[in-house]
């Protein structure tokens, strides 16, 4: 299949929910390193929230409005509202479409980037989210470019997200409390870019089962 039912893939946000859920001490010990350590907790304290409310037959876009509404009103940190503002882009530009296939996905993502983008001052090679969440973005669009199917494109997507985010350990943080530590940044990976790479993993994993 090259699309799923956008009916029910609500699903996929619990899914990911879980995924944030079971690696909240992870998030939280990267974080600590050249952070304030409560990304983790902040993560999953939202994600899980929000998993609590979905409505099991809701759509995509739902779940993500859902998502996006917890974590820009009830976690703390600087996450929440980038975070926050990628999910409810999201939702906003996918609507209520009966399906979810590679051109909605793709244009569903891109508008999710560019909201996280008008936000904030962050560029690619700062150190933050956008290191795992661009790659990720541009290999799925250079895959379904080249003529690859959507499954194929999610994999090359989820494979550049964890690339990008291993190329973090070796910048040096320029936006946010991190920044302050200069050079002493490096050699440690960012909490933010590994949370996204998870994500959209995740979108990867639940979309991808769905279209075998």
């Amino acid at each position: 299949m090259q699309s799923i039912d956008n009916r029910g893939a609500g699903e996929i946000i619990r899914e990911i929910a879980a995924v944030i859920v079971a690696n909240k001490a992870y998030l939280s010990d990267i974080d600590g390193l050249i952070g304030d350590g409560d990304h983790g907790v902040n993560m999953a304290k939202g994600f899980a929230r929000a998993a609590e409310r979905l409505d099991p037959a809701g759509t995509l876009g739902d779940a993500m409005a859902v998502l996006s509404d917890v974590l820009m009103s009830e976690i703390g940190g600087s996450m929440g509202p980038l975070y926050g503002t990628l999910f409810g882009d999201m939702a906003e530009h996918l609507g209520e479409a009966a399906v979810l296939d590679a051109a909605a996905f793709g244009a569903m993502v891109r508008a999710g980037l560019a909201g996280v983008r008008d936000i904030g001052a962050a560029k690619v090679g700062d150190k933050t989210l956008l290191d795992a969440l661009v790659p990720a973005i541009d290999a799925f669009d250079a895959a379904i470019a080249a003529g690859q199917p959507f499954a194929a494109a999610l994999g090359a997507m989820k494979a550049a997200a964890e690339t990008g985010r291993d190329s973090t350990i070796d910048m040096v943080a320029r936006v946010g409390r991190s920044a302050r530590l200069g050079e002493r940044s490096r050699g440690v990976l960012d909490a933010g870019a590994t949370s996204c790479a998870l994500i959209m993993g995740g979108f990867a994993d639940g979309i991808g089962r769905r279209l075998a």
